[in-house]
């Protein structure tokens, strides 16, 4: 007896539907699966890390050191005539441990001696030394003196404080610092507690410090692309930028025309203030799909770092740029920056053989390996698990 053709469709779109959930869970499953491990089983971007930590590191000292001759009439006593010592705009100065800049500003003595501190601490942060203890401390003190003046800031800033909030919960010092060089050495099992950890022993299981770890590189990731593609509508959205002069105007002023005889070069021709205008918005709009595959990302990565170099070589804002450019090094693959590391190490070796003798031949060297970095076929393992490249 044939099956009729209402039970028989009936049949035919039951089996689809559950072909269709079998599948999505599936998906799921794996999505899942590869989430936990991606996650879990080892921290990712260790060396772009390393850049960022480095070059936030440098932004600190390098505005720190130009700034020092001007320090008190640009964040100390001589800054109290914009009323920010009494009043202050910003809400950090506010709370109490962000305050310290704030309460000893009218202090020259004491605020020199907190301005060099913070110096020293910029350099411990550069150089990964005692990261762990080093960076939160000099998080407070960054964000209470980069606060003290609202009119001298600009969204270099907020992205500087918001990354370095993230890398507290991070390991940007797993790779070219101080720590790495001491964590690579082996602990004495027979040392006390305080002792090993003291040494560079993990204090927490590797599962957790992975998982956070790289929830940061996703949290940095989320907000570069926030803020890349907000700032092209933002533009977008602007007489100047639609009409395609937005770069004339800020070029063109003393505040940051900073190079007149350059910026009247680069303007001199209307068209190629139009495609640098347009070319802006349409980069920050597309860099986050940019960073979907690798020839694109590359693409952007460039295209996203001229930008930025543009920007502090015309507008005179080189604190930001270099932040900026030391964020986005987390997208630039591990296995890329030991190859950079590998042709400059070469290099310097041929730029010391003398004219009368060949360079020495890096394929009959013993391979020579600093301690805590090892080749990228090989890394070294990170809290007891290899450690994963991007």
């Amino acid at each position: 007896m044939s099956t009729s053709p209402g039970r028989r469709v009936g049949r035919f779109a039951g089996r689809l539907l559950q072909d269709l959930v079998e599948l999505v869970a599936r998906i799921v499953g794996r999505v899942v699966g590869f989430s936990e491990r991606w996650l879990t089983e080892g921290k990712h971007a260790g060396y772009g890390l390393a850049v960022t930590r480095i070059g936030l590191g440098l932004t600190a000292i390098g505005l720190l050191a130009s700034n020092f001759g001007t320090r008190f009439y640009a964040f100390g006593s001589g800054s109290a005539w914009n009323g920010e010592a009494a009043d202050p705009i910003s809400d950090f100065p506010e709370i109490w441990l962000f305050s310290l800049f704030h309460r000893i500003a009218l202090d020259d003595v004491a605020f020199t001696i907190a301005y060099l501190l913070l110096g020293v601490l910029a350099v411990a942060f550069t150089v990964g030394w005692r990261t762990r203890i080093v960076l939160p401390v000099f998080f407070v003190g960054w964000v209470s003196f980069i606060e003290m003046n609202d009119s001298l800031g600009d969204q270099g800033d907020n992205m500087y404080r918001m990354v370095l909030l993230y890398l507290l919960l991070a390991d940007p010092a797993m790779r070219w610092s101080v720590d790495a060089r001491r964590r690579a050495r082996p602990v004495d099992p027979s040392r006390g507690w305080l002792a090993r950890k003291w040494a560079g022993e993990p204090l927490l299981p590797s599962w957790l410090t992975s998982t956070t770890h790289n929830l940061v590189l996703v949290a940095i990731t989320c907000h570069v692309c926030f803020v890349y593609a907000s700032g092209a509508l933002f533009k977008a959205g602007g007489t100047p930028w639609q009409q395609g002069y937005a770069i004339y105007n800020p070029l063109q002023t003393d505040r940051f025309g900073t190079w007149p005889e350059l910026s009247d070069l680069l303007t001199a021709w209307t068209p190629a203030v139009t495609i640098m205008s347009w070319a802006s918005i349409i980069l920050q709009m597309c860099f986050p799909l940019l960073l979907l595959a690798r020839f694109t990302r590359v693409i952007g990565l460039f295209g996203i770092t001229g930008f930025h170099i543009g920007i502090a070589v015309l507008m005179g804002l080189p604190w930001f740029s270099l932040t900026m450019i030391a964020i986005d090094s987390i997208f630039i693959r591990d296995v890329t920056w030991l190859s950079l590391r590998d042709h400059l190490r070469r290099s310097w070796r041929e730029a010391a053989a003398t004219p009368d003798e060949p360079p020495p031949d890096a394929s009959a060297e013993p391979a020579t390996e600093p301690v805590g970095e090892r080749p990228a076929e090989r890394e070294p393992a990170v809290d007891g698990r290899p450690a994963t490249r991007v």
